[in-house]
């Protein structure tokens, strides 16, 4: 049985986003961007992982990325708007973290979205919702 974390926010394409700093007003707000537990579960073992560049300008349901599996490739959307702030550069090495830990080391990208502060995550799923989508699947 996969784990849908309490502590974040879904999208229906199985990605997770996670407010890390709300940030100074008007500096923007970071959200760390991953994939699921149930998406990592349902590729199987994760292989290549191809990340957008720091710098990148990103948007709501748009590709960001690839994750390759022994399976399947899928892209990755991103949740948000904003701009690349981070990528989790020790997945290029080391793919198989987003099976072993997708909410943790196996975090994807950070964007940083710019605004005041608001959560920019509060459209997307919350874990009920998530957990809902995946049990009816």
């Amino acid at each position: 049985m996969t784990t849908t974390r309490d502590d974040r926010r879904y999208t229906d394409q199985h990605e997770w986003a996670l407010v890390q700093d709300p940030g100074e007003a008007g500096a923007g707000t970071v959200v760390r961007v991953g994939i699921t537990d149930h998406a990592q579960d349902a590729l199987g073992d994760i292989v290549f992982v191809q990340l957008p560049a720091v710098g990148e300008e990103v948007g709501p349901g748009n590709p960001i990325g690839e994750v390759e599996s022994t399976k399947s490739v899928s892209d990755v959307y991103s949740p948000v708007s904003g701009t690349v702030s981070a990528v989790n550069d020790a997945l290029t090495d080391a793919p198989e973290t987003i099976n072993a830990d997708p909410y943790g080391a196996g975090w994807l990208v950070e964007i940083t979205v710019p605004g005041d502060g608001g959560d920019p995550t509060a459209d997307l799923l919350d874990p009920a919702a998530y957990q809902a989508l995946v049990d009816a699947s």
